[in-house]
């Protein structure tokens, strides 16, 4: 539970009362890495010392579900000179270290990331009339924030989020968000690390897609050039009823078509509803089978495997819809539990992915015939991991949401990669491996092009390559989410 009040705590209300940010008895009062982010949000707002909080009632740190401690709200003025709007500016606190005791994040040093490395920041355009602002932006930070210290995956300035819903809940359009620099706010250097602040940029269904497709850095500066969408500070407009696309048709024709033709996709890889069966091996042949079947026990990937996958997914990894984001347990491992620091894993690394079958047990099998099983999502983003990643020479992986099993597509152009032309599809383990020649990508290409309508689709959908011994089924979520059935 949260509680809204104003800024009297920690944040704001020591040196509200005090001589400044450098005053040596706020120092000594207050957190130091707090101390620290509210100085940059003094500088930019020096006439308001106090400003509307969103603070967590019960710490995270003492077991409560928000991993946030506060959500500052300021009023800006804008811009007039540059077209930006007047909006509330919403300023996160605990993602970073605030404390430096190790009751949240690992002490790791002053020189390398504090925390996770940075806060989150969010602008809503400010409506007629409004004289407080919204707390809903609060509560979808937190909902980030619940997702980065459960995975400890971070993100970075370019990421996209699919969250599928109004990011108010209401009936808006703006159901999913970019992530970007705050284009006020400079990186804090604090007593436990630095500090980067990332902004929040709500948008259209449409314009994820363009990102996902060609990029979301390219997408962004689409934005920037158009006012009402954002404009130079990228500011969200909830009551915004058209994209960018419906706004100046050519942005989409011109800037995004060209710009994945030249550039290709740099989303390397997603967290998906997927599964593989290897349809050369008899069904009763489990002695020695490596493949993962819906409705099976996979095999866990051992270390040297989730290494190499989450190599691969290192750039680009996208977080799936809302549902799918995972909630912070009750019995969370941290300091305070387990009395010891976490420690920060990289995108794929999980409790489930520990070696069960040592790493040189597992021998890398050729197969003659698969069978890829995606839900309709994911199946969506066939043509992406087609059109703007293997036709540029790169690879594409999903990654299982609901167990070990990974799926990489590669191009002939990639190097380190088990699958060969001569034999194209490889396993290791519940990894498997696909490599597609160029002249078959551009027939897939065509024969999956419904998949650009969802609209028209209906479910199941299957698609097969008799001569080269390859199915592809999208599936219902029903599917995935109850295996058994």
């Amino acid at each position: 539970m949260e509680g809204v009040r104003p800024g009297g705590g920690p944040p704001a209300g020591g040196p509200g009362s005090g001589s400044g940010t450098g005053s040596g008895s706020f120092s000594s009062l207050f957190p130091p890495g707090l101390h620290g982010i509210y100085g940059e949000c003094r500088r930019l707002y020096p006439d308001q010392p106090n400003p509307l909080q969103v603070t967590a009632i019960l710490k995270y740190w003492l077991g409560g579900p928000d991993p946030l401690d506060y959500v500052s709200m300021y009023r800006n003025l804008g811009n007039p000179a540059l077209n930006v709007p007047e909006h509330w500016h919403y300023v996160s606190f605990g993602l970073s270290d605030l404390y430096g005791d190790n009751r949240v994040h690992e002490f790791t040093g002053t020189d390398g990331p504090s925390g996770f490395g940075f806060e989150l920041t969010f602008r809503l355009k400010r409506e007629t009339g409004e004289s407080a602002p919204p707390t809903w932006p609060a509560e979808l930070m937190q909902g980030l924030a619940r997702y980065v210290f459960q995975s400890e995956n971070t993100f970075c300035s370019g990421d996209h989020v699919s969250w599928h819903s109004p990011l108010d809940n209401s009936e808006s359009r703006i159901q999913h968000m970019l992530l970007t620099e705050d284009p006020q706010m400079q990186p804090v250097q604090t007593p436990f690390g630095v500090v980067t602040f990332l902004q929040i940029v709500g948008v259209c269904t449409e314009e994820l897609h363009a990102a996902q497709q060609w990029n979301g850095q390219g997408i962004l500066e689409l934005l920037r050039t158009v006012p009402v969408a954002g404009g130079p500070w990228l500011i969200t407009d909830m009551r915004r009823g058209e994209t960018i696309f419906e706004i100046d048709p050519h942005l989409q024709q011109e800037r995004v078509d060209k710009g994945i033709e030249t550039d290709g996709s740099n989303l390397s890889g997603v967290s998906a509803k997927c599964a593989w069966d290897d349809l050369s091996r008899p069904p009763e042949d489990d002695e020695d089978s490596r493949s993962i079947c819906i409705g099976t026990q996979p095999r866990r990937l051992s270390g040297k495997d989730t290494e190499q996958i989450r190599e691969t997914l290192r750039r680009g990894l996208e977080i799936n819809s809302k549902p799918v984001l995972p909630p912070i347990n009750a019995q969370r491992q941290n300091g305070l539990n387990l009395d010891r620091a976490p420690s920060r894993k990289d995108s794929l690394e999980s409790e489930s992915s520990a070696a069960i079958i040592p790493h040189e047990l597992i021998r890398t099998r050729q197969l003659e015939s698969v069978h890829l099983k995606f839900n309709q999502e994911s199946g969506a983003l066939i043509p992406l991991c087609l059109r703007g990643r293997l036709l540029h020479g790169r690879h594409f992986t999903y990654k299982s949401i609901t167990g070990d099993t990974a799926i990489t597509f590669v191009s002939t152009g990639v190097e380190g990669a088990f699958a060969t032309e001569e034999h194209p599809y490889a396993a290791h383990g519940p990894w498997l491996q696909i490599l597609l020649t160029e002249e078959f990508v551009e027939r897939m290409l065509e024969d999956l092009e419904d998949l650009n309508s969802p609209e028209e689709f209906k479910l199941p959908k299957e698609y097969s390559w008799p001569e080269k011994k390859l199915k592809v089924s999208i599936l219902p979520d029903a599917v995935f989410d109850n295996p058994l059935h």
